[in-house]
């Protein structure tokens, strides 16, 4: 049976005019997909009124709570002895968004419960996988 974590987290969105915004996101892990997290923001906090999920590395999520770290779409810095920011670019633009450090480690520690650190390919079917990508399955 494949486990998926959630963990309600409180974010706040860095906006340009100084007002930032609390955000309840959410933080998720799932065993199918273990080399990646998902922060998954609600409907307010999007252009077009949708929600938006944002998959990343945990291996990124876990360099960036000690220094900075990223590249591409997905950058993660400390921010101060109890912040994380997390940055995240798409064509329309870019979001800056404040985490607890806690509650991202706090996260980050019940994914490796999961799927340890080292066994993120263990439970993997890379022929499966692979076909479904190439159409076979």
């Amino acid at each position: 049976m494949a486990v998926t974590l959630e963990q309600p987290a409180r974010a706040c969105l860095v906006t340009p005019e100084g007002r930032d915004r609390v955000l309840p996101v959410t933080l998720r892990y799932a065993a199918a997909d273990p080399l990646a997290v998902q922060i998954v923001f609600p409907p307010e906090a999007s252009l077009d009124g949708a929600e938006v999920t944002w998959i990343f590395g945990r291996q990124l999520l876990e360099e960036g709570l000690r220094a900075p770290a990223g590249g591409g779409d997905v950058h993660i810095w400390p921010c101060g002895r109890a912040r994380t920011v997390l940055e995240f670019r798409a064509p329309r633009g870019l979001a800056l968004v404040q985490f607890d450090r806690a509650a991202l480690r706090r996260f980050l520690l019940r994914t490796y419960a999961v799927v340890g650190a080292g066994r993120e390919v263990a439970g993997l079917d890379l022929d499966q996988d692979l076909a479904r990508l190439l159409g076979g399955v």
